[in-house]
């Protein structure tokens, strides 16, 4: 939460030239004003995800890359885009952005005052909880892993 997702999902999108599949403008399309918590978070993610993946493998069955603006924090996340993946016969890489907690915690803090709409939720507690279950990726896990290392 706050390494810069999204703004590193649409420089890849766009040198790419694949398609931008982005898990906030999906809730907040579907769930407006209806994420507040972490635990809302979980329920609303966990409803999106069959249906981003039915979309995702036809995009990519179809031929066209894909970049996904999505959290893959744990083992089971990742797990998700390895099953994703493999089912529509894709290549997958994982860009894991290694950013610190200050940096983390200041770039949420700007989205704040960007986007108002979020101030509920991007929050110091909210990062912290999240942060709880964050495992590292490594290469044994299935992937093909790009570390950005990013700076304060």
């Amino acid at each position: 939460m706050g390494a810069g997702k999204t703004t590193e999902s649409k420089v890849v999108a766009s040198s790419e030239n694949a398609v931008l599949i982005s898990e906030d403008e999906w809730l907040s399309i579907l769930y407006p004003n209806q994420i507040n918590t972490f635990e809302e978070y979980l329920q609303y993610s966990s409803r999106l995800k069959p249906l981003i993946y039915t979309h995702v493998v036809s995009i990519l069955k179809a031929g066209s890359n894909v970049v996904m603006d999505f959290p893959a924090n744990t083992e089971k996340q990742r797990e998700w885009y390895i099953k994703l993946s493999g089912f529509a016969g894709a290549q997958s890489k994982l860009i894991y952005l290694k950013a610190s907690d200050e940096l983390c915690l200041k770039q949420i803090a700007s989205r704040r005052i960007e986007q108002p709409e979020r101030a509920k939720f991007d929050t110091r507690i909210v990062f912290n909880e999240v942060n709880k279950f964050f495992q590292e990726p490594s290469e044994s896990g299935g992937l093909n892993i790009q570390v950005i290392e990013k700076d304060a």
